[in-house]
């Protein structure tokens, strides 16, 4: 099945799915303007408020169109970065936090491979508004189960790449991740990977989203992550200098 992306779709998602945090920023920028010319306090310090709320309203929008939109992630040519031998992947999982907009991308990509679909969303720990939203309009890929973070109906050692697309982050418990990525160890097959694509908690991020950018982790919780899961390779790639590929093995 070809899933085709609409023009901005993307930046058109995050709008969508985090209105709540739009309509709040629109708000306190129509109490400052007011309060200014009521009080008419310092001009140069409303202005610096009103640039700053500006850049933090408008520049997540600009870096998600470039990321979503026009770098071609949903082409999936970063995979070239990740040396994947097509003909020895037998088994895949796709694993997302009730947003799936990369399932069929995959099988797409991988055809003749037998692809597994994972939800590992749980209503009681991930309450963000922009999740709710986002899993009233994603596709569902046939046959997509429900799963706990720490537990999957997988064989041990029976898979050969496992995806976590822009998803892990949506578990806030760093105990829970790692449970999360034993799982992923225990079903990866020993020459098996693991491939995550994650925003980082770094500097060209903040610049990005701000404050907003705490949403994300850093490469070293990440890696840390990772080795005290049991994966015993940790590399990454980095695709845009917002986004980075992380390639695991067992």
């Amino acid at each position: 099945m070809e899933i085709k992306r609409k023009k901005f779709q993307g930046v058109l998602n995050i709008l969508s799915f985090n209105r709540h945090f739009y309509i709040f920023g629109i708000a306190v920028l129509a109490i400052i303007v007011i309060s200014h010319q009521i009080f008419r306090w310092s001009d140069i310090l409303f202005w610096i408020i009103i640039i700053s709320f500006f850049y933090g309203l408008i520049m997540p929008l600009l870096v998600s169109a470039y990321v979503y939109d026009f770098s071609g992630y949903y082409n999936f040519k970063w995979l070239k970065k990740c040396k994947i031998d097509e003909s020895e992947v037998k088994q895949i999982l796709n694993i997302n936090a009730g947003f799936d907009e990369t399932s069929f991308i995959i099988k797409n990509n991988f055809p003749n491979a037998d692809l597994n679909v994972f939800d590992f969303y749980d209503a009681e720990r991930h309450t963000e508004p922009a999740i709710v939203r986002a899993r009233k309009v994603s596709l569902v890929y046939p046959n997509t189960q429900q799963m706990k973070s720490n537990s999957m109906e997988m064989s041990d050692h029976s898979v050969d790449l496992i995806f976590l697309l822009s998803a892990v982050h949506e578990i806030r418990s760093n105990d829970e991740k790692i449970q999360f990525l034993k799982e992923c160890h225990r079903v990866c097959k020993p020459n098996g990977k693991v491939i995550m694509v994650e925003h980082l908690r770094d500097f060209p991020n903040f610049l990005a989203f701000s404050i907003g950018f705490t949403h994300f982790f850093s490469k070293k919780i990440w890696k840390n992550a990772f080795k005290n899961s049991g994966f015993t390779t940790f590399e990454e790639v980095k695709f845009t200098p917002f986004m980075s590929i992380f390639i695991c093995k067992p």
